[in-house]
């Protein structure tokens, strides 16, 4: 997938791991330039239902003139192995809000640090080059690792969300949390990040 055609994108580089920029432009060269094998290898897919699944949400549209999208996918420098990802569904531009998410693709993963490595710098990143004022992060009430990751950062609990997700096939609340720039400023020290954000690259 290397070619004069292919979308640049930015790199955040950690201690493990490569977090790869998943932009609009990068989602539409992938969707309408790549084989279904490439794209099944760049994401990490695990099957062929999950590829349709990605397949539906290009088609129906992951942008509006209302919100974009700016995910990342996690890769592991030593194995080059795709993890998972962590980014940015539900990008508000006008309003400097989005909503972040993360998710592992394969048990083997968990437990090893890799979001918690991840996530400290996808929360720079949107702070301080996305210019957002508050992230936002939905999750069950019986994540608790998830629920852990958001307090570690310095997210606030807001409230309940009722009836918000479906989980086979059953409408589950949700938990509210949110970090604002204010408090991300106070807080950002005491969180030692260390990564460099590397110039756009070809994905």
């Amino acid at each position: 997938m290397k070619n004069s055609t292919v979308p640049q994108c930015i790199v955040l580089e950690t201690e493990r791991l490569y977090l790869s920029e998943l932009s609009p432009a990068v989602y539409n060269y992938l969707f309408t330039t790549c084989s279904d094998e490439e794209i099944t290898a760049y994401l990490g897919l695990k099957s062929k239902a999950e590829l349709a699944e990605e397949k539906n949400k290009f088609k129906l549209g992951l942008t509006t003139y209302f919100h974009s999208f700016r995910n990342f996918r996690i890769l592991e420098k030593a194995t080059n192995t795709v993890l998972g990802r962590c980014g940015y569904h539900t990008w508000i531009v006008s309003h400097n809000r989005a909503e972040v998410g993360y998710a592992l693709l394969d048990d083997s993963y968990k437990q090893k640090g890799y979001m918690t490595e991840a996530l400290g710098p996808i929360l720079a990143y949107g702070f301080e080059e996305m210019g957002l004022r508050r992230i936002e992060a939905l999750a069950a009430d019986y994540n608790t690792p998830s629920i852990k990751l958001l307090n570690r950062y310095g997210f606030q609990f807001e409230g309940v969300v009722r009836e918000h997700y479906v989980v086979n096939g059953v409408n589950e609340d949700s938990v509210l949390y949110s970090i604002i720039r204010p408090e991300y400023d106070q807080l950002k020290s005491s969180w030692n990040l260390q990564f460099l954000i590397r110039q756009p690259e070809q994905v």
